[in-house]
Parts: structure tokens; sequence; C-alpha cells
């Protein structure tokens, strides 16, 4: 059984679970995964811990997730990708499989329609504090890429208001500031463009945007990860 420790925010993790529903192939009720979804918006900002100083999350992290265990799953994922800076620590001791959603986005840039090369730059549109904590540097390196971020105006007057108006529901306006961004870096050279926080893809979604095709969906990449894990689980 699936748990999901989500929250960050509520609407990232519904799109998270319709993204889950939607990936698997399902002919009845009873092909799709079993899911605890634990949807805590009380958890303390990610951004304000990692930029500020502010409250650490992973104390709250931690109590939900044994929380998701003691219920009865039998592995995890965190649709938030700022929240993975405490990811080390929350899997060392967790007593069953937490996905990582860094480890599948990464991996997920291969199945692009056209993947970037080895060697090419990989556009990241995330939180700040994604930014500023380096979550996906080393496993972009690793897998042979270069990271290229938004210019910092772009970051400021674009992809944190466009985060903050998905989470009051504004997604068509999102939308409209995220798209240019996506753009800049595309044109800038980057091969693809991680959506790097669960936000940013719920809004270019409403959007019906077609630079869709060039981005990997954290969220997505995320849940087809999970599939694959239950999937393989229920075959061995």
């Amino acid at each position: 059984m699936l748990g999901v420790l989500g929250g960050m925010g509520p609407l990232a993790t519904a799109d998270f679970f319709n993204k889950l529903l939607a990936l698997t192939a399902a002919r009845c009720d009873e092909d799709h995964l079993p899911v605890l979804l634990l949807s805590d918006p009380r958890i303390p900002r990610r951004p304000a811990a990692i930029l500020d100083g502010g409250e650490s999350p992973l104390p709250r992290l931690r109590a939900l997730r044994d929380q998701l265990v003691g219920a009865g799953a039998t592995f995890l994922a965190m649709p938030c990708n700022t929240a993975h800076h405490w990811y080390a620590d929350l899997a060392a001791d967790c007593p069953v499989p937490f996905l990582s959603i860094v480890e599948a986005s990464v991996a997920a840039l291969a199945r692009l329609p056209a993947p970037p090369s080895h060697g090419a730059p990989v556009g990241l549109v995330a939180t700040a504090a994604t930014l500023a904590a380096q979550v996906y540097d080393a496993p972009l390196a690793t897998a042979g890429f270069t990271v290229l971020t938004p210019h910092a105006h772009a970051q400021r007057d674009a992809v944190l208001p466009a985060i903050a108006q998905v989470k009051a529901g504004q997604l068509h306006a999102a939308a409209a500031l995220l798209e240019p961004v996506v753009a800049s870096l595309l044109a800038r050279g980057a091969g693809a463009v991680l959506l790097a926080c669960t936000e940013v893809p719920v809004a270019l979604d409403a959007a019906a945007s077609p630079l869709r095709a060039q981005c990997v969906d954290t969220s997505a990449a995320l849940a087809a990860a999970c599939i694959a894990h239950w999937r393989d689980a229920r075959a061995a």
C-alpha cells in the first residue's frame, strides 16, 4: 500500500493522486494502487526553514511518515520537491521504501520525446529554497547534465508569484507567468526543463501549455515510479 505524505500544498497533492490514477493501466477498481493519502497543510513552511532559519519541518515530516507506516503503508512517496531537502533524513531510518521525487524525475528525462543529450543543460523551475538547497544539482550532475536556472528577475517576478497563485487557486494567471520562464530556459539552451515544484505542472496543465512536451512533470514522474514499484512488489 502506498502512503502519500502530502499537503505541500494540498492542490499539488490532489494533482499527484489524479496523475497516479491516470497513469495506472486499470480496467476496474481492483487494478489501482491501494493508497493512504495524508494531506497535512500544517507542516512548517519549507522555504522559511531553508532560507530564513525558520522552524524545521523535519520533526513533523517524521511524525507523519511514521503515522503512514503505522497505518499500513508498505512504501512511501512525498510529492513536494522542496521537502526533499530532508529526504535523506526521512529515508535513512524509514522501515519501508521511501521513493524519491528527485531520482524519479531525473530518470524521466530519458523518456521525453526529445531527451536532452549528455552534458546538456537542464532547466529548473523551482522554489528559491529548492534552488538554494541544490536539491537537484548533484543528481543531475551524476546523470551527466548541468543545471540552468531562471534569471534572478524571472525567479522573483514570475516563478515565486506563480507558485503562490497556484496555492490560491489562480491557475491561469500562474500559467501566464510561468510559460515565458520555461520558454526562456529552452531558448537559452536547455535540453529539457524540470518542473521541480509540484505547483508548476498544475498551472501549465490548466493552460494546456504546448511547452509541456519539453518538460518533466515531477509529480507525474513520482507517480510513475510508485506504479512501477507497486507492480514489481506484486510480481515478486
